[in-house]
């Protein structure tokens, strides 16, 4: 049986991965893709033109960063939109402004002037029609050590010769960022729980997970319109 009957997941469903770099977030947006039959939108990284000097100087860099990945983020929204849904997300665009931009901006790194330049655009973004919110979030987490560990064997040169320090305060940030996101529903993953890499079946847990979550929050939807005349 198709994993979307089975787990009573619509084709046209949405679901974002979050998470702070190293913890997964990639693997995870091609298995369930690759379960489900749908489209995947990933972050454009390797084609960034100022990701390698924005970590040898994140005062000089950290706005013209941000400012790319907003509007390559924005791009895929929009084709979202277009394609109607079936879709998983690697990371969110309320990361960009909810953890990342306002990172450099409370550390000095980006200007006030700046900092709400980015903010006011961002605002913008998601009043369009192009901004779907997700169906689901998929957060994933785990121990800080598991993560550095990661990065350390599978990170990017760039993010290797990245002091530990800015690693721990991005996982603190992401904490208090999830434990106040309420834009969509949230299932929260730990990340020692499964292993794609090593057990593909191991995505079944988590797709019936999701289709769980899924059903309760469209439920939820379903009744708080049928409760506001012309919604």
């Amino acid at each position: 049986m198709d994993p979307r009957e089975r787990y009573l997941i619509p084709s046209d469903s949405v679901i974002t991965i979050a998470g702070t770099v190293g913890v997964g977030k990639s693997t995870m947006t091609n298995a369930l893709a690759n379960a489900l039959n749908f489209k995947t939108s990933f972050e454009k990284v390797d084609t960034n033109p100022y990701l390698e000097d924005f970590y040898h100087d994140f005062k000089r860099w950290s706005f013209h960063l941000q400012i790319y990945f907003l509007a390559e983020r924005f791009k895929e929204q929009k084709k979202i939109f277009e394609y109607g849904g079936g879709f998983i997300q690697d990371r969110s665009i309320y990361e960009d402004t909810g953890i990342f931009a306002k990172m450099h901006f409370e550390n000095g790194n980006m200007s006030k002037t700046d900092y709400e330049t980015y903010t006011n655009l961002f605002e913008s973004m998601v009043m369009t029609p192009y901004f779907p919110h997700p169906d689901l979030l998929i957060y994933l987490e785990g121990p800080l050590e598991a993560i550095l560990k990661r990065i350390n064997t599978r990170g990017r040169s760039m993010e290797k010769s990245t002091p530990d320090s800015y690693w721990e305060e991005m996982y603190r940030r992401y904490e208090e960022w999830i434990n106040n996101f309420n834009a969509c529903p949230i299932l929260r993953i730990d990340i020692t729980d499964y292993d794609l890499m090593k057990e593909e079946n191991t995505i079944e847990p988590i797709l019936e997970k999701v289709g769980h979550f899924i059903q309760q929050s469209r439920l939820h939807s379903n009744r708080i319109n049928r409760k506001i005349p012309g919604c």
